[in-house]
């Protein structure tokens, strides 16, 4: 038996993180406040490749396509000529870039980052949209959203990358769009958590209610252990490989209760271990920017944790692509 194959009966960990940069922000009234946590990306980066590379723990780096780009220069120059219509104007990343002439390449390109991301072995290289799409946001559509499929499918097989596997921007997963994902030749993508505190949504339907219960629900488990069936995943495609558990950072106050967020995620990579489950830790590298010291000593803790998972139960780390892999394998016994 191949260790592919050993896989679809053991329990999975799987990794992504969201690299997105400014692009993300530029809804944002005011920037300034969390810019530190922006610009300390660059040295954020290389500590947690250290960490995944130690622990032999594989991770797809979902990537803003405009990142890719040298300079503001470039990244006009290969904008598609069909392009989303926000209704607010302020989520359009091509009126910023044209309207701006002195990006910060700081907070607005990383093709070093991606070079440095690729080199480490089981890191991939993901679609998190070309722009940072917003799926279900109002006055976009299906035309636009193919076009930013295509726009970053092309800048990656410029740069020598196929991308196979797709984050959608806030999650914002629409599923009037998933047909696009497979004739762009993305295999599968990050789904959102079970719970309705997770459904994707546009921004004006995110509830404070809402957001205060996911951040409980990080401490307690309010959710249930977020682990997913592989079995289950792989009578779809292209495949949605849900996440389970945001990776929070280091709060400034209330380090108290970090305890309790260690364990909510540990206990759930157990259970998922244990009965041969998938478990899918993802962030922002930018999270990681500020106290970035606590943050990784908290990334560490999980990873041993894994490896002890490793070790006990046979649980491996897989990235998404990988994932898509082992479902593949799981639809072919299926057939046969």
């Amino acid at each position: 038996m191949t260790e592919l194959q050993n896989t679809v009966t053991k329990g999975v960990f799987t990794v992504s993180l969201d690299f997105e940069l400014a692009w993300g922000f530029l809804d944002w009234p005011d920037l300034e406040p969390y810019e530190p946590n922006l610009r300390g990306v660059r040295q954020v980066v290389p500590s947690i490749l250290e960490h995944l590379e130690r622990h032999r723990v594989h991770a797809t780096w979902a990537t803003v396509g405009f990142l890719m780009h040298a300079d503001r220069k470039e990244l006009l120059q290969r904008a598609p000529g069909i392009r989303p219509t926000y209704d607010d104007p302020a989520l359009d990343p091509y009126r910023f870039a044209a309207e701006v002439d002195d990006l910060d390449p700081d907070l607005h390109f990383a093709p070093d980052l991606v070079d440095m991301i690729r080199a480490v072995p089981g890191q991939e290289i993901g679609s998190h949209t070309h722009c940072h799409y917003y799926g279900l946001e109002p006055g976009q559509n299906r035309e636009q959203f193919a076009a930013d499929l295509e726009a970053i499918r092309s800048l990656a097989a410029s740069r020598g990358l196929a991308l196979s596997s797709l984050v959608f921007p806030r999650n914002q997963s629409n599923p009037a769009y998933l047909d696009l994902l497979t004739e762009a030749g993305v295999r599968c993508f990050r789904g959102n958590e079970s719970s309705r505190l997770y459904r994707a949504a546009k921004g004006t339907e995110q509830k404070l209610w809402m957001r205060g219960a996911r951040l409980l629900d990080a401490y307690l488990p309010l959710t249930g252990d977020g682990a997913h069936d592989l079995n289950k995943l792989a009578c779809q495609q292209p495949y949605s490989i849900p996440a389970s558990r945001f990776l929070r950072p280091h709060p400034p106050r209330g380090a108290v209760l970090e305890p309790l967020r260690l364990h909510r995620i540990t206990a759930a990579m157990t259970q998922a271990a244990r009965t041969g489950r998938l478990f899918h830790l993802w962030w922002h590298p930018h999270n990681f920017g500020r106290q970035t010291e606590q943050n990784l000593e908290f990334l560490g803790r999980i990873l041993r944790h894994y490896d002890a998972l490793e070790s006990e139960y046979g649980m491996r780390s897989l990235s998404m692509s990988e994932v898509a892999d082992v479902l593949d394998t799981i639809r072919q016994r299926r057939i046969s």
